[in-house]
């Protein structure tokens, strides 16, 4: 059986990355004003960062059509595909997984199984490589998606950002409206909990929120399979990625770019960590 992987933009997969494990990512849209854009293709992490920058208007996301992931599956099996799992970010931060899922009932033949990963970026672009390394172990789409189901709650996403504005901007603030209007000079840190925003903690100074940040995974030190550094225009990746080497090493490679969608709602200098976790 020749099973293939399928994630959306949102993941923040490194595309060489994704390229070489054969993952098929499937873009969201992002829009400035009247100008829409698809997200890795028509705009890629720098230039998103570079343009937003730029503008005083906020971006907005949209997601994939059923018709952009029937087309993905479609080719997918011509291409040889006997079985796609398609690991997605959280329903409850897109309609992303409900387009997905509109389409896997459209294709007969072959198992299509859509995962809710509850989870976006970098926790959702792990545990899309995870499912490509069962997929090349030559397990099926309903094993893989079992084991993912296993994974989903030992991974964790923890972020700091320099404002809630994008956020709420965006409809994705979740539990972090309680934060709103008490953040002045404040820096929050959230997490995803359940696949929505949760506030974690709040601190004075960038440099206490990377402390924290970093505590957070300090707590599971022995116990991390796997962490990425992601980075959203921040100039302190280095500094994290100091702060974290007495928990677990981080390589080059390890730093993924935040791209377009998850940038649209975090605003430029977020800053985060996903990992999963043994226990």
């Amino acid at each position: 059986m020749t099973v293939r992987i399928v994630t959306d933009s949102a993941a923040d997969l490194p595309a060489d990355l994704a390229a070489s494990r054969g993952i098929e990512v499937v873009p969201l849209t992002v829009r400035f004003g009247s100008e829409s854009y698809v997200s890795g293709v028509e705009l890629g992490p720098e230039e998103f960062w570079t343009k937003l920058s730029e503008t005083h208007e906020a971006p907005a996301t949209a997601a994939p059509s059923a018709g952009d992931f029937q087309k993905t599956f479609e080719k997918l099996i011509g291409d040889g595909a006997t079985g796609i799992v398609a690991v997605l970010l959280s329903s409850k931060l897109s309609a992303t997984y409900q387009s997905a899922a509109v389409a896997a009932k459209e294709i007969v033949g072959t198992p299509v199984e859509v995962f809710d990963s509850l989870a976006v970026s970098g926790s959702t672009g792990l545990l899309a490589l995870h499912a490509a390394d069962r997929a090349d172990a030559g397990a099926s789409p309903a094993e893989i998606v079992s084991e993912l189901e296993a994974l989903r709650p030992r991974m964790h996403l923890y972020g700091v950002i320099d404002t809630l504005e994008y956020l709420r901007l965006g409809g994705r603030i979740g539990g972090a409206q309680a934060l709103l209007g008490t953040m002045l000079k404040m820096k929050p840190v959230i997490g995803l909990h359940d696949g929505a925003v949760e506030p974690v903690g709040r601190v004075r100074t960038r440099a206490k929120a990377l402390e924290h940040l970093a505590g957070l995974v300090a707590e599971r030190k022995g116990a991390i399979e796997k962490l990425v550094v992601l980075n959203g225009a921040a100039t302190d990746v280095d500094q994290l990625v100091g702060l974290l080497a007495d928990v677990v090493s981080v390589s080059p490679s390890d730093v993924w770019t935040l791209g377009p969608i998850v940038g649209t709602h975090a605003g430029p200098g977020v800053i985060g960590v996903a990992f999963i976790a043994s226990s």
